[in-house]
């Protein structure tokens, strides 16, 4: 028991950071970043939509790297992480969407464009929902985790599209940034909320695979056995 409130404590403490990172980020966005030169107030917008969009992309690889250690190993433990991980990167996913479109309104003049990094996201958004969905109808653990783990896989392919197709290809977005061409007073809240939306998603993940573990204990052996691997998973 000692053993997994440790842990607990360590998880929470994890989200705790990453919450008082976010609210120190934003205030240093919204109060002490100069606005952007051509986009005013509105480029504030960038220190919630811009660490959203990144740690979608990267909570997904997370996905990926997880499905394929779910296929490899066969253990709960990695489809549990797996699952965490898709709900976490939709979320995220969900957010990106939702501030692009608020920041498109003013600067595009428009809240949708069928521009090919806003059809990837949203592609990348139905696609991993349908692995989610998938999952709720395979009763079979063992099924479940396989299936889970390919169609993971085959949705992935499109997170890699999302980053390099504003280089491939035509789009309103711009080419990524780097700190040398961004005011240094733009750059450290951004990072400091990047950060903090990265261990909120940590956070999220270790919890919600937690309960996914238990809960597939559950379906797999009596009570007692499912306390004992409730409190193994760290």
């Amino acid at each position: 028991m000692n053993r997994l409130t440790t842990r607990l404590t360590w998880h929470h403490a994890l989200g705790a950071v990453g919450l008082a990172l976010l609210l120190v980020g934003s205030a240093f966005g919204l109060f002490q970043a100069p606005p952007e030169r051509h986009m005013g107030e509105v480029s504030r917008m960038l220190y919630i939509h811009a660490p959203h969009a990144m740690n979608a992309l990267l909570i997904f690889t997370f996905a990926g790297v997880f499905a394929v250690l779910s296929l490899w190993t066969a253990k709960a433990r990695w489809d549990a992480l797996t699952a965490a991980a898709i709900e976490a990167g939709l979320v995220l996913n969900v957010i990106m969407l939702g501030t692009g479109m608020l920041w498109a309104k003013p600067t595009w003049g428009v809240w949708w464009a069928w521009d090919v990094r806003l059809t990837t996201a949203l592609l990348a958004l139905l696609l991993f929902s349908g692995v989610m969905a998938l999952r709720s109808f395979v009763e079979d653990p063992q099924r479940r985790a396989v299936w889970t783990a390919v169609t993971t896989i085959v949705a992935y392919v499109d997170v890699p599209l999302i980053y390099f197709c504003v280089r491939w290809w035509r789009s309103l977005h711009q080419v990524q940034s780097s700190p040398d061409t961004v005011d240094s007073a733009m750059v450290l809240p951004f990072r400091i909320n990047l950060v903090a939306i990265l261990l909120l998603s940590l956070w999220f993940i270790l919890m919600r695979a937690r309960l996914e573990v238990v809960r597939q204990a559950h379906e797999q052996a009596p009570e007692p056995a499912a306390r004992q691997v409730a409190a193994t998973v760290g």
